[in-house]
């Protein structure tokens, strides 16, 4: 039922790219999203077409700056999303040596009825 939605610099090898894709599942894997729930789109850019305050909030950003949106169903608790904020810096720090302050995180939450994985059916309505 996730959707994550994976910005970065233009550049990145399909190695690269794979790797932080796998971190990011991994990652929502550990806070209860089911297995082979994997849906993510990777979008590259030229620089200008990725704009970041380099230090908002105190963190100080670099040019491996990498905005990760997941939309995913309602429901979860402050404590699986503070665990999911940590699990994706972390686990992108050690796939790819990601700093954690270039790690940006939006989650977007729908209802179940907000989902048709094919066929024109909402799945997840009874």
């Amino acid at each position: 039922m996730p959707l994550a939605r994976i910005d970065l610099r233009k550049g990145k090898s399909v190695e690269y790219r794979q790797r932080v894709g796998e971190a990011i599942y991994q990652a929502m894997r550990a806070v209860g999203v089911p297995e082979n729930d994997r849906f993510q789109i990777f979008q590259e850019h030229d620089a200008g077409t990725l704009v970041y305050d380099p230090g908002y909030l105190g963190i100080a950003r670099s040019d491996d700056f990498i905005c990760i949106q997941i939309t995913w169903n309602e429901g979860r608790t402050l404590e699986q999303k503070k665990a999911l904020y940590l699990g994706i810096a972390d686990g992108l720090h050690a796939a790819v040596g990601i700093r954690r302050e270039d790690v940006f995180i939006n989650l977007v939450e729908v209802k179940r009825e907000n989902w048709s994985f094919g066929n024109g059916v909402a799945q997840y309505v009874s």
